[in-house]
């Protein structure tokens, strides 16, 4: 919690100023009473009407500077909080960048989403309302409480026996509430993760006509989240009764107690009338603690929560010896006994890789699905470190390189295109800063989709829904392979990246973009594809099994003639 609110630090004049308006509100708040007993001991009682106009008029001064105070204690507690919520999404989102793959495996989109708007939302209000209203309810009755004995003594003692009660229930309450509204946060992770599905795959859904079960899935998290919350408030609204009967019982006892002062002449009329509103405001305040308790149940658990993404260690770096000077020249990769396992796996998905791509090199990579094609592409621009051996560009290790210089150096086409809202033009131009609209539309010609967006009506500025819903997966993945060539890498990665394009579009393709490039990895499920790399790595179960020219797999690799003929058929030439 104290990461959190370490935000407020360049807000402290703001809040400073607010809570010292606040302490103007309460102040006025408890001279009232006093006053009010004085105008009737001193005014109503000796039917003195100079006295009732006197003490009525400083009464109508304080409630006036009081309501001025108010007005300008919203201003700074509103900038106050309103700049904390801005400070902390700003870190927040910035923190989230410097995820690598193994922190964001840690941490679903649904639960990121509501710490970004739910939890830092329920902290700002909180700070809003603790710098206008909530911190004068404990201090009302502090302060009740202190200028009851200033008024008499002798009735004030009641509120040395209720009050302690109260606070030691409070705690109580506090403790268990705050968990309570632990199980609220994650059922309200759960409920966006259901939502953020059905929306991400509406299309689909309704495809598969899934309508109905999905209806069960968003009922079932709606329902345990309704639940939890309801059970929740439930205990909260339940410690209500218990406060406001203790301090109408302390009423009652100093209504008693007060008139048969009053009767033996011992008590002022004015001191119990300004104690029984001492008494009020009290109980007044401590019917503002549910809404207290609550508030802050619900703070510390989000701020918890929000702590723990703040801190979570980044695990992986810039080594301390890494080269700011050195650069990507040629393109050459060497892995060398390479195993990797993802960090919440006990088993490997890589073990024991060994192979060398050399600088203008074009090779495919096959398999299995699970064989861990993919696991591998993403060891090369740093996404996981290895787990054991060594992976080199240019001769020299990846973690010499700047993470930012090799990344810069390398185009990697994922395996699902994302494209986001936004112009195509945007979209290309996204993989490289300050492109030029030249290099644009190379780009765009390079990946065989310019022609296509010129027949679009806006052409470049044709508008891409969210995740490219409006282009076909073939159009969406040339406009994410041109988003990679602008930047003109050393090294290309296709992670079967060209699976929705026909045989013909695919070639040429490859070949635009082959005489640009120093280094090609593709990753592909097309025999046709393969066979015109310069060499072919077979992977099966995370182990290299062969590695060669399309020929020299056909001739030795019984699994590549399985694969082959599954494609072209028994009659293709040399297998048997």
């Amino acid at each position: 919690m104290r990461t959190v609110f370490s935000f407020m630090k360049p807000y402290k004049l703001a809040a400073i100023v607010a809570f010292c308006l606040m302490l103007v509100e309460l102040a006025v708040e408890l001279l009232l009473p006093f006053f009010l007993g004085k105008m009737i001991d001193d005014g109503v009682m000796n039917s003195d009407l100079n006295n009732i106009i006197m003490w009525g008029s400083i009464m109508i001064g304080l409630a006036l500077f009081s309501f001025v105070s108010g007005l300008i204690n919203s201003f700074y507690a509103s900038h106050a909080s309103w700049g904390f919520a801005h400070d902390i999404r700003e870190r927040l989102f910035r923190k989230v960048q410097e995820f690598s793959f193994a922190n964001l495996n840690r941490y679903p989109t649904s639960r990121l989403m509501t710490l970004f708007t739910n939890d830092v939302r329920q902290i700002q209000n909180t700070i809003f309302m603790g710098l206008r209203i909530m911190a004068k309810a404990p201090l009302i009755c502090v302060g009740g409480v202190i200028m009851a004995f200033v008024v008499n003594p002798r009735l004030a003692v009641i509120f040395l026996i209720t009050v302690p009660l109260l606070v030691v229930f409070l705690l109580w309450v506090l403790k268990k509430a705050s968990n309570m509204f632990n199980r609220v946060q994650k059922s309200i992770d759960n409920v966006n993760r259901v939502m953020q599905e059905n929306l991400a795959g509406m299309r689909l859904i309704k495809a598969f006509f899934r309508r109905n079960h999905e209806e069960v899935r968003f009922t079932d998290a709606n329902t345990n989240l309704r639940d939890t919350t309801r059970k929740t408030f439930r205990f909260i609204e339940a410690s209500m009764p218990v406060l406001l009967f203790v301090m109408n019982l302390s009423i009652i006892t100093i209504l008693w107690f007060g008139n048969s002062q009053s009767l033996a002449g011992t008590t002022e009329v004015g001191d119990i009338v300004a104690i029984v509103n001492y008494a009020m405001r009290v109980a007044m305040s401590i019917s503002m603690f549910s809404f207290i308790i609550m508030s802050f149940s619900r703070t510390k658990a989000s701020a918890e929560r929000i702590s723990e993404v703040l801190e979570e260690e980044i695990d992986l770096l810039d080594h301390e010896d890494a080269s700011t000077t050195q650069q990507v020249v040629n393109g050459k990769i060497e892995f060398k006994n390479v195993s990797f396992q993802y960090p919440t796996s006990d088993e490997p998905v890589l073990t024991n890789i060994s192979f060398t791509v050399n600088p203008g090199e074009k090779l495919a990579i096959i398999g299995a699905t699970g064989s861990g094609k993919s696991s591998l592409l993403q060891l090369i621009p740093r996404l996981y470190d290895v787990t054991a051996g060594e992976i080199l560009i240019d001769h020299k290790p990846i973690a010499s390189y700047k993470l930012e210089t090799l990344r810069n150096s390398i185009g990697y086409v994922p395996q699902n295109p994302l494209l986001f809202s936004g112009p195509i033009i945007e979209n290309i131009s996204w993989g490289k800063d300050n492109a030029t609209d030249e290099e644009i539309l190379q780009a765009a010609r390079d990946a065989q989709i310019h022609d296509t967006i010129m027949e679009l009506p806006n052409q470049y500025q044709t508008q891409i829904g969210q995740k490219g819903v409006n282009l076909s997966g073939g159009q969406k993945q040339r406009i994410s392979i041109s988003r990679a060539l602008i930047r003109k890498p050393r090294i290309l990665m296709l992670d079967d990246s060209t699976s929705a394009l026909d045989l013909a579009t695919e070639a040429r393709l490859l070949q635009a973009i082959q005489d640009d490039l120093n280094t090609m990895l593709i990753i592909t499920q097309k025999i046709s594809t393969a066979m015109n790399a310069d060499r072919i790595l077979l992977l099966n179960q995370g182990r290299i099994l062969q590695i060669g020219t399309h020929e020299e797999l056909l001739k030795d690799s019984s699994l590549y003639q399985a694969i082959v003929t599954s494609q072209f058929g028994k009659e293709y030439p040399h297998v048997h």
